[in-house]
């Protein structure tokens, strides 16, 4: 076994309700285009996660703070962190990135008198990077910045697994690749109660872009089905990107006695586990007998 194993480590989490998959979207930029996506997906019961420029609100072609408010989060879904000016990661130095993140998590806290932890790179993140810089630098900023998670991009998601680091999450890919609806339709086939105990780890399906696209390209149609695609589904829980992010992170708090027959929930968060054929939950300040 590596040492992070996801499939080994996550073997026994799963998700609000017993369930054993979920499902999320992250749409960048915060274009006007957001409010027709963000009615889809209120429509068929489907949370986002929608990455702000915080320099760009109100801005010509974006939302202004008030619609953000209103139909962004007054609808459940989450806004996060997209850089002040759209600015690479990768390309910038130590000092610039940390205050393009740092400008624009405290920009949207004030606007929506939230605390924002999440992120999404901006154009190459880290996926290119000047002589100098590298990963292990960018996370350890973002971490005493306190962003939780930062989606990334590079090579698509195919397992449907966990991420390994949440501030490097791959999702499992954008919405116009060609073979994403014959991934949502393997993903939604899964049915983890007839695999091996051992194999039934938690699954995700990650979808990401920018609504923009859906106008330039004017492909509306193709994100209204993959919405009724992936929706309705009773295995399913349908989660923001910190919504995910924060139920398993508690679920690694959860601390576990030597002989593994005891569990103790120091967290304020109810975390359902698996112990083989059923699920059980243990609830906040509890402690469990396996």
């Amino acid at each position: 076994m590596n040492a992070f194993d996801p499939d080994y480590y996550y073997r026994f989490l799963r998700f609000p309700g017993g369930l054993t998959k979920t499902v999320t979207f992250s749409y960048d930029d915060g274009v006007c285009s957001d409010l027709r996506l963000a009615a889809l997906f209120n429509q068929h019961g489907l949370k986002g996660t929608f990455n702000l420029n915080s320099k760009k609100i109100g801005a010509p072609g974006h939302l202004d703070a008030e619609m953000i408010q209103q139909e962004i989060l007054g609808k459940g879904h989450e806004v996060a962190i997209h850089g002040a000016m759209h600015r690479a990661m990768g390309k910038l130095s130590s000092s610039d990135a940390i205050r393009e993140v740092l400008l624009c998590r405290l920009s949207l806290e004030e606007a929506f008198g939230q605390i924002i932890r999440g992120m999404a790179y901006a154009d190459s993140g880290i996926t290119q990077m000047i002589p100098g810089n590298s990963f292990e630098q960018i996370r350890s900023f973002l971490s005493s910045l306190g962003i939780a998670y930062a989606r990334t991009l590079g090579t698509p998601q195919n397992t449907f697994e966990l991420p390994e680091d949440f501030l490097c999450w791959m999702p499992t890919g954008h919405h116009d690749e060609p073979d994403l609806l014959k991934r949502i339709d393997r993903f939604l086939e899964i049915d983890t109660r007839k695999l091996y105990i051992g194999d039934r780890t938690p699954k995700l399906l990650y979808i990401w872009g920018h609504s923009f696209e859906f106008d330039r390209n004017n492909n509306w149609p193709h994100i209204e089905q993959i919405c009724r695609q992936i929706s309705g589904d009773p295995d399913v829980w349908y989660a923001t990107n910190m919504e995910i992010c924060e139920y398993v992170n508690d679920y690694n708090r959860l601390v576990v006695s030597a002989d593994g027959r005891r569990i103790f929930n120091p967290t304020f968060r109810t975390i359902w586990l698996s112990t083989g054929e059923d699920a059980v939950t243990v609830h906040p300040g509890e402690t469990i007998l396996l």
